[in-house]
């Protein structure tokens, strides 16, 4: 029996959220974070493009 939860053709389809779902989902996500990442970057707040500017240098980012 134990075989047989831990098998994934056990699994009922619905249980996961299906490909194109999850790439859909992943592709907003990125898109969302560029765009964001791109707005801070270029604010003209300084206290919100330091924020940003000290972020890419903590990534190892070039900049300017």
């Amino acid at each position: 029996m134990a075989a047989s939860i831990l098998s994934p053709s056990a699994r009922p389809a619905s249980s996961a959220p299906a490909l194109a779902t999850r790439l859909v989902a992943g592709c907003l996500a990125l898109a969302f974070g560029l765009g964001l990442f791109l707005a801070t970057g270029f604010a003209a707040p300084s206290l919100i493009h330091n924020a940003t500017h000290d972020t890419r240098h903590a990534f190892g980012l070039p900049c300017h």
